[in-house]
C-alpha cells in the first residue's frame, strides 16, 4: 500500500505519542479509520507538555490554557482543498489526574454515540488527492482560518491545537485516510518528510519513534504520494 507522505504539521518542539511506529492499530483500534493515526503534544525546550503542576495535576481538571500545544498554530501538511471544516466544540478542560480520568474513561461508549463531532472535535479534512484525505483533529474553538472548498498550500495557518473532541489533554491527531467520513473510511499508512528527533538529533524521514520529541526542518516541498 501506498505511503502519503506528509509535512510536519506545526514549527516548534512536540512529542510523538501513539505513534504507528511503535505499533499498529496504533491507537488500539480500527475504528474511525485510526489505524495508522499519531498524535503530538507540544512541549517547551525542556520537553515539559505544561507550564505548571499544582495540586489540580494530581486530584482535578486543569485548564487548557496551562498546556504548551494549546494555542500552537497548526498547519497544512500537504497542498490540497478543504472538504470538511468544523470550529463549533468547546475546548474541555484538561486531565492528568488519574481521578480525573475515571469519570472520563466512563464516559468513552457515550462519546462514540455521539458521532464524529464529539470524538474528532473541531476538525479540518483535506483532499491531497484522489481518494485521499488528511484530518487534523482537536482543534481550538472558534481558531480556524480555512472553510470547505478552500485551496490550501503546504504550511498555510489552518488554526490552532485545542483539547476539543474526544482529548484529555490539548494535541494534535493527523491521520490519512481513503473518504471523508470517517464512520467508513479506511486508513492510510503515512510518513513524514524529514525532521529532527531528539534526544539524539537524529535527521529522519518517516515515523517518529514513540515519545520522541521532534522539529521539521525545513526543505522543498513534499509530493503526496510515495511508495512504501
Amino acid at each position: 500500500m501506498d505511503e502519503v507522505l506528509l509535512a510536519l504539521p506545526f514549527t516548534g518542539r512536540w512529542r510523538a505519542r501513539n505513534s504507528p511506529a511503535r505499533r499498529v492499530p496504533s491507537h488500539g483500534t480500527d475504528l474511525m479509520a485510526s489505524r495508522y493515526a499519531i498524535d503530538f503534544i507540544g512541549v517547551d525546550d525542556t520537553h515539559r507538555t505544561a507550564h505548571r503542576v499544582d495540586w489540580r495535576t494530581i486530584l482535578a481538571t486543569e485548564p487548557p490554557t496551562r498546556f504548551v500545544a494549546f494555542g500552537r498554530p497548526i498547519l497544512a501538511p500537504s497542498h490540497g482543498t478543504v472538504v470538511a471544516a468544523h470550529d463549533r466544540e468547546p475546548d474541555h478542560a484538561a486531565r492528568r489526574s488519574p481521578l480525573a480520568l475515571i469519570p472520563y474513561a466512563l464516559g468513552q461508549p457515550a462519546r462514540i454515540r455521539a458521532g464524529t463531532p464529539a470524538i474528532a472535535g473541531n476538525h479540518v479534512i483535506i483532499a491531497i488527492a484522489p481518494g485521499t484525505f488528511v484530518a487534523l483533529v482537536h482543534l481550538r474553538q472558534g481558531s480556524l482560518t480555512v472553510a470547505v472548498g478552500d485551496p490550501v498550500t503546504q504550511g498555510q495557518h489552518l488554526g490552532e491545537c485545542g483539547n476539543s473532541g474526544n482529548s484529555t489533554q490539548p494535541h494534535l491527531h493527523l491521520q490519512a485516510m481513503d473518504h471523508t467520513d470517517l464512520s467508513v473510511a479506511r486508513a492510510l499508512p503515512i510518513r513524514f518528510s524529514t525532521f529532527l528527533e531528539m534526544p539524539h538529533a537524529t535527521h529522519r524521514s518517516g515515523l517518529p519513534r514513540e515519545n520522541s520529541v521532534i522539529t521539521p526542518l525545513i526543505g522543498p516541498a513534499t509530493t503526496r504520494t510515495a511508495t512504501g
